[in-house]
C-alpha cells in the first residue's frame, strides 16, 4: 500500500496509526500541503479528487478521507478491529469520531486558517483566538463523552478503538498550537497512555520522512 500523507496533517496521522496497528506495510508519499502540492492538477485528477490528504492506494484502488480509509482497513485486516461490530458500542465510537472529525477538525485545518488570514485579513492574534475557541468548544464536548464512556486507559475502557485514533492527533495539534488542555484531564490521560503504544509513537509527525522542524 501507499499513503499520500503530510507529516503534520491530523487526518494523515489517523491513518498512519491505523496502518501500523494492523501491521500493514506501506510506503509514504509525502504531499506538502503548505506549498499547495495537494492542489496540483495531476494529484487531483489521479490521486484524490478532494484535493486533500490523506489518500490511500491499494493496487488500483484509491481512496481519500481518513475515516473511509480506516473503515476500509478494518474490512481488509480485521484485527485489531477499530470500529466495533456491536451496535451500541459501534454507534458510540462513531459518535466520538464524528465529533472530532466533523465538529472540531474542519474549523481548524490549514485551509480554513489560511482563508482567515488571506481572505478575511484577520490578525495572527485573531486567528489564534479562533483556533483556541473552537478547540475549547470541541474538547469540552469530548470530555463530556469521556465522562460517560471512559473507564481508562482508552476512550472506551480497555479496548482501543477509532475514538483513540481520532483523539490523539487532535490533541497533538492543539498542543502544537499552545492550547490549554488542562480542563480536559480524561482526554489528556488517554493521549499520554496512547503515546506509550508503539503504533501511536511511530505515527507521530516527528517520526515521518517529510518532517520539517
Amino acid at each position: 500500500m501507499q499513503l499520500h500523507s503530510f507529516f503534520n496533517s491530523s487526518t494523515s496521522y489517523r491513518v498512519r496509526i491505523a496502518l501500523t496497528l494492523k501491521g500493514i506495510a506501506y510506503e509514504t508519499l509525502p504531499v506538502n500541503i503548505r506549498v499547495g502540492e495537494h492542489r496540483a492538477a495531476d494529484y487531483v485528477a489521479n490521486v484524490n479528487p478532494s484535493a486533500s490528504v490523506p489518500a490511500l492506494i491499494d493496487d488500483s484502488f484509491r481512496l481519500g478521507q481518513s475515516l473511509a480509509i480506516i473503515d476500509y482497513l478494518d474490512q481488509k485486516v480485521s484485527e485489531p478491529r477499530l470500529i466495533p461490530s456491536e451496535p451500541e458500542l459501534r454507534a458510540r465510537v462513531l459518535e466520538f469520531a464524528a465529533l472530532i472529525s466533523c465538529d472540531i477538525h474542519p474549523l481548524n485545518n490549514l485551509r480554513v486558517l489560511r482563508y482567515l488570514e488571506t481572505e478575511l485579513k484577520v490578525t495572527p492574534q485573531q486567528k489564534s483566538a479562533w483556533y483556541r475557541h473552537w478547540i475549547g468548544e470541541g474538547m469540552a464536548s469530548v470530555e463530556r463523552l469521556l465522562e460517560r464512556s471512559n473507564a481508562g486507559p482508552w476512550c472506551f475502557g480497555a479496548r482501543l478503538t477509532l475514538a483513540d485514533v481520532c483523539l490523539v492527533p487532535q490533541i497533538a495539534n492543539a498542543l502544537r498550537m499552545d492550547c490549554d488542555l488542562s480542563p480536559y484531564p480524561r482526554s489528556l490521560a488517554v493521549y499520554e497512555h496512547a503515546l506509550k503504544h508503539p503504533a501511536f509513537d511511530a505515527a507521530q509527525p516527528q517520526r515521518q520522512p517529510d518532517y520539517i522542524a
